[in-house]
């Protein structure tokens, strides 16, 4: 489904919602869905994960994706949106993800990143970021 399709009650409830199911696709084609937090912020989704995670690896090789609402164990709660989705370099733009990440989960996020530190796995991490729609969407970013 394309985020356009969404009304706007389906597309707060996606922003609003606590955890985010987001599907990427091994070489065969098969999809691997994974619950993850996760910030919008101006039609980007923010998402952190380790960096040697197998969804920073799919997303390398095929930056299509989709996501969907979810509980913490993965059962999608809304409908599945087509999206791309790549990891972000930059330190700047890292920042609008952890910024982001941040504001929404506070002291969550907060002991993450404290016991992230302490283990020294604090820059390991990959930050993602994507966007509903179709894969030339990134084009001239």
């Amino acid at each position: 489904m394309k985020y356009s399709e969404l009304d706007v009650s389906e597309r707060r409830r996606l922003h609003d919602a606590i955890y985010l199911n987001l599907g990427t696709f091994r070489r065969d084609g098969r999809v691997v869905r994974t619950p993850v937090w996760f910030a919008e912020v101006d039609g980007f989704f923010w998402v952190f994960t380790a960096g040697n995670a197998g969804k920073v690896k799919r997303l390398a090789n095929d930056a299509r994706c989709e996501i969907a609402r979810c509980d913490a164990w993965g059962g999608h709660l809304g409908p599945w949106v087509t999206a791309c989705g790549e990891r972000i370099e930059d330190a700047e733009l890292e920042k609008i993800g952890y910024r982001a990440l941040r504001a929404k989960y506070g002291w969550q996020m907060q002991l993450t990143d404290l016991l992230s530190r302490l283990s020294g796995r604090f820059h390991q991490r990959a930050m993602l970021r994507l966007r509903p729609g179709p894969q030339e969407s990134f084009a001239g970013d």
